[in-house]
């Protein structure tokens, strides 16, 4: 079952290194706007998306598997049917503690493969208001 509890949110919210699946050079897309803030706040963002060379002063990789860093939470901004890939990825990963799917990101086989290797899985909710009400407001 996918994390619902505001203790267990700001929990995951204490990790530092975020692997944005979709992030977007586009200023004003929410998969810009929100890696931005959360960069903001200090967040390390490595952009993943294979049609841009930087995004947010950072190098993008082409897919999560080609990340050289350590992740702690794997962002997504894919649709949901792509969900099932960015898991498998997420899941060769030795690093990855978090998989975090964005607000309207839904993929309930896949959050429960993701589970039952370990990780933790936030579904359909949005990192930045997450922050903002749990971590920025105390």
């Amino acid at each position: 079952m996918p994390v619902e509890t505001d203790a267990d949110i700001r929990n995951i919210l204490e990790y530092d290194t975020v692997a944005v699946v979709g992030c977007s050079s586009t200023p004003g897309k929410d998969a810009h706007e929100i890696p931005k803030y959360l960069q903001a706040q200090g967040y390390e963002i490595i952009p993943v998306n294979p049609t841009a060379d930087e995004v947010l002063g950072r190098p993008a990789y082409d897919s999560l598997a080609d990340v050289e860093e350590e992740v702690d939470i794997v962002d997504v901004f894919r649709p949901s049917p792509e969900v099932a890939g960015i898991v498998d990825k997420a899941l060769a990963r030795d690093d990855r503690k978090v998989v975090w799917l964005q607000l309207g990101i839904h993929d309930d086989e896949a959050v429960a493969r993701a589970e039952a290797a370990g990780l933790r899985v936030v579904q359909d909710r949005c990192m930045e208001p997450e922050h903002r009400r749990l971590v920025e407001s105390t």
